[in-house]
This record gives structure tokens, sequence and C-alpha cells, in this order.
């Protein structure tokens, strides 16, 4: 007899293994846990396999059986969303799921206004954001759980095509109370021994300490966070200064504190932001309309219309 086996049923297989968990799975996919676990164990009936291990106190884990499965999950999830993009082709419309990463760093300030357009563009598209560091991305867009990402051209493997957007170069970020607050540039050498708070993300952290290598002495760190937020907080109370490459719509830090964004001088090396995707994605009628708006929201061109740290 051949398997009785849903689409949405492998979807939400692979959003437990995702998610390490049914509710954080059904948080994301905006479902009730019930309904998951319920496809779950009609999945595992259907197979005649264990996917899932339980344990009382600790939740569940992804069986031997379960992470060999998961891997046909993906191919066939993935062949599926390539006939919608065929029927969408023929049809002429650009419709079905697009699932778009963005950089942890700029997440906040690009993604949501991004989003908005393009869903009113588009509205037959089901659109689905995921915010994750560089590594992240690159995983992620390797085994199709992305299918375009909103990034830095920070060390991107060869096997994943970058389409550069716009140059951001470094700016320095201060408490308004800070000394150097009210300069109109600053130096590294003016930085590296001062008190500083390093954003530490994958690849972002190592960006940020080359633009003193010239200088021959490393800066002072005295705190580092994965959490840009955080970092701006601790700037805004005066911990240290940082650098970042995108600064906020508001200068103020997430607890209210006052900040203050001074250029670098010296021209260190710029960040590109662009669009990641792999090789042959923009075949995809949902992805080439999405790497198209994106390029349209540049006004003028080169430079978008949200707001950059030089303006």
């Amino acid at each position: 007899m051949p398997l009785r086996i849903t689409l949405r049923q492998l979807e939400y297989f692979i959003a437990v293994c995702d998610a390490g968990s049914i509710a954080r799975a059904a948080q994301a996919l905006n479902v009730s846990s019930p309904t998951i676990s319920t496809a779950i164990a009609q999945l595992e009936a259907e197979l005649g396999l264990t996917l899932f291990i339980r344990r009382h106190a600790h939740g569940l884990a992804v069986s031997q059986v379960g992470r060999r499965f998961l891997v046909g999950a993906r191919e066939t999830v993935a062949s599926a969303r390539g006939l919608g993009d065929l029927a969408a082709t023929l049809a002429g419309t650009v419709r079905g799921e697009l699932h778009v990463g963005c950089l942890l760093t700029f997440a906040q300030v690009v993604l949501p206004r991004l989003r908005r357009s393009f869903v009113d563009a588009y509205p037959e598209v089901s659109f689905h954001q995921h915010e994750r560091d560089q590594s992240e991305l690159f995983d992620r867009l390797r085994d199709a759980r992305l299918d375009v990402a909103l990034t830095y051209d920070l060390d991107i493997p060869p096997d994943l095509v970058f389409l550069p957007l716009i140059d951001l170069p470094p700016v320095a970020h201060f408490a308004q109370s800070h000394p150097l607050a009210g300069r109109s540039e600053v130096s590294l050498d003016d930085l590296v021994g001062l008190p500083m708070v390093l954003l530490d993300l994958p690849a972002s952290s190592d960006y940020f300490l080359s633009l003193f290598s010239g200088l021959h002495r490393r800066p002072r760190i005295v705190e580092r966070t994965r959490d840009i937020a955080v970092m701006r907080s601790l700037v805004a109370n005066g911990f240290g200064y940082s650098i970042a490459n995108f600064r906020p719509v508001t200068d103020r830090a997430p607890d209210g504190g006052a900040l203050c964004f001074v250029p670098i001088s010296g021209n260190p090396r710029p960040l590109k932001m662009g669009v990641l995707m792999c090789r042959g994605a923009d075949s995809s009628r949902s992805v080439a309309a999405f790497v198209e708006h994106v390029r349209a929201q540049m006004d003028p061109p080169g430079a978008f219309s949200f707001r950059t740290p030089d303006t």
C-alpha cells in the first residue's frame, strides 16, 4: 500500500527538528502544539518508525532513524516548493512560500519594512522571516531552510552567491556623555586604548578587530555580547564605546540611554550589505521578485530608503 503522508506532516516534522521542541515549533509556525503532536504521531504511525525519542523530564530528541528521515523530508519539501514555483511560472504569478533570512545585527532595522512592502506587492507569497548569525545563514541556505538572505560580505563561501547592494562604513557608538561624542569624526588611534564593548558574533567580531590591524595594537575589550541591543545599552550606560556598520533609527538605546554615532576617519574598510543565496535560487519567481524588490528599495541608487549610518 502507498504511504499516506502529507507535506504538512513533513513540514511539522522538520520544524520540530529545527526548533528542538514541539512548543517552539508551534510558536514558529503559529499553530497549536497539539496540532503538531498529532501530525507527528500520525506520521510515525504511517511510517512505522520512531522519529523522536520521548524523555519525560527532558522533552524529545530526534532518533537516529529520524535524522536519516529528515534528509529525505527536506528534499521532498524542497521538491514540492519547486513544483509550486513551476506552477507559478506557468501561470505568470509570484506565489508560494518564501523563507528569508537576515543577519541579526541589522534585522530589526531592515527586515520588517522590506517584508511589509514586499507582501503588499505580492500578496500570494507566504513570507517567513528568520534572524540568524552569519554561520547559521550559510547552513540554512545550504539545507534549503532558507531561500535567500540579507547579510554582509563576511567570509562568503564559494558555493553561495552574494549580490552586493550597498556599502556601509563602520561607525563608532558612544554614550552622549562620552568625551569623543561631540566630534565630527574619530580615528582608530583615538579608539584603540579606550574601553570597548565588542559585538561578538561569528565573522562580525573578526571584522571589527581587523580594523585595528594597521595600528599593531589590539583594542581594549572590556565586554562582549552577541546581542546588538545589549551592546547599545552597555554603551549608553558608559561601559565603553562600540563599532557597528548599521545605526538604529533612534539615538536611544533599548533601555532609554542616549547614544551618539560618530564616523571613523581614514576610510576603514566598509562592509557590503547584499543578498545571499544558493546558485540558481533566483530561478524561483518568488526569490527573483524579492531580489528585485530589495534593489528597488535603494533610493537614491546606492543607498537604502531607511536610515543608514551617515544620515
